[in-house]
């Protein structure tokens, strides 16, 4: 059973279809998450991305690292709804195999280093317990109601 399904993630996360790219949550703690994407052969992307060979595009499997990364950070805080976290930079990533149609990412998530508003966290992304991506991303709390620049 999921620790959290797709309606709790849509509460904590403000991402929405085509760009919500968690499905459920299967571990939760302080320190680390595991969450789960489903990759189907429907996803948009794939109509584009090299429709004879569909290959989801890394940067997709950064995102979802990060929207990973994101739920453990808000889900910390008492009044999220306030609040965004935003990918402020992503660092040593490695791509090892192509993610295809049909596979399933088990993305895994540890909190490196945390301060007040930012987190720096390590991730690695896998389908059938082989590595297919790694990142470090810095994920910064943000209020959602940003001040426009002049």
């Amino acid at each position: 059973m999921p620790v959290l399904d797709i309606e709790a993630i849509r509460n904590i996360l403000p991402h929405r279809y085509p760009m919500l790219l968690v499905d459920r949550i299967l571990e939760l703690e302080p320190e680390r998450i595991v969450g789960i994407k489903n990759v189907t052969v429907n996803e948009p992307f794939f109509a584009g991305h090299f429709p004879a060979f569909p290959v989801m595009p890394g940067v997709l499997i950064v995102e979802a690292m990060a929207q990973v990364a994101g739920v453990l950070v808000l889900k910390e805080i008492g009044d999220r709804q306030d609040k965004l976290v935003l990918l402020a930079s992503i660092e040593k990533a490695k791509f090892r195999r192509p993610v295809l149609p049909g596979d399933q990412l088990r993305i895994e998530m540890k909190v490196g280093k945390r301060k007040a508003s930012v987190a720096l966290m390590y991730g690695e992304a896998t389908v059938d317990g082989v590595v297919v991506a790694e990142a470090e991303v810095l994920c910064k709390l943000a209020d959602r109601e940003q001040k426009k620049n002049p």
